[in-house]
């Protein structure tokens, strides 16, 4: 196999040509999935939040669950705490020992009333949350049916190009192999820089692919020539003949086909 620097320029353009036709190509692919991992990433984050969510007012009722056990234990202790000064008052010698055993079952009753207030707040704390619950339950199983139905769709795609794309990928990489390095950077650089990631376009009707900007006589003829490495002054892209744009297409559409 020749070096790279042995190639001839013309050599080098169709090199060029084909990694930008499979390129091309990897792109038409990857653009038939469109939005698609986009969606089903989006769908997947907010399926797994709704999840944390349900599990954090989980986590609440249960904390409020407990406060509300807690609340009634109090009660009881109230509870026994009043019977207890009651039964004290009945044994008492003066009346500022029973006013102050009176005072005392007075702040436990408060007590008593103060507990089943928080009680009922709670339980109406748990009502909301279980509301809340109720509609993120709702909306996850919604979330999950879209989820399901777009990584449906994904798969089928994916099914039916994953092969093709592998294939055209480790292509694409064999034939970087062959080009210089310098002439791969250029050409990702201009890939990036330009629209539809057109980076080797054809001279048409006078014009470079995809632009309406006029090439002189004289440089189309250099063109055609091969015997340098031209490009657009416009958008920079890297410009080969139609004769060569024809042979080259025709040549990676049979490939393609065996995909």
């Amino acid at each position: 196999m020749a070096k790279k620097n042995d190639v001839t320029v013309e050599e080098k353009l169709r090199s060029l040509y084909d990694l930008q036709l499979v390129d091309s190509r990897i792109d038409e692919i990857r653009n038939v999935r469109g939005e698609l991992p986009l969606e089903v990433e989006d769908l997947e984050d907010e399926v797994a939040g709704l999840n944390r969510r349900l599990e954090k007012l989980d986590a609440d009722i249960e904390v409020i669950d407990n406060d509300i056990k807690n609340k009634k234990n109090q009660i009881e202790e109230s509870k026994t705490t009043i019977k207890k000064y009651s039964e004290q008052q009945k044994n008492v010698r003066n009346n500022r020992e029973f006013n102050a055993l009176s005072k005392e079952v007075e702040f436990q009753e408060l007590e008593i009333e103060l507990s089943e207030k928080h009680i009922n707040e709670y339980k109406a704390k748990i009502e909301q949350k279980k509301e809340v619950i109720a509609q993120t339950k709702e909306k996850l199983a919604e979330r999950e049916a879209h989820l399901k139905h777009k990584k449906s769709e994904l798969d089928e795609i994916l099914k039916e190009t994953e092969k093709e794309e592998q294939a055209l990928i480790d292509k694409s990489k064999e034939y970087e192999k062959n080009i210089e390095d310098r002439l791969v950077t250029a050409y990702k650089r201009i890939r990036t820089n330009v629209k539809n990631g057109l980076a080797v376009v054809p001279v048409e009707r006078g014009a470079s692919g995809g632009s309406f900007f006029t090439i002189p006589p004289q440089v189309i003829m250099e063109i055609a020539g091969r015997k340098k490495i031209i490009t657009d002054e416009h958008s920079g892209r890297i410009l080969v003949d139609e004769e060569l744009a024809k042979e080259e297409q025709e040549k990676m559409e049979s490939m393609f086909k065996k995909f």
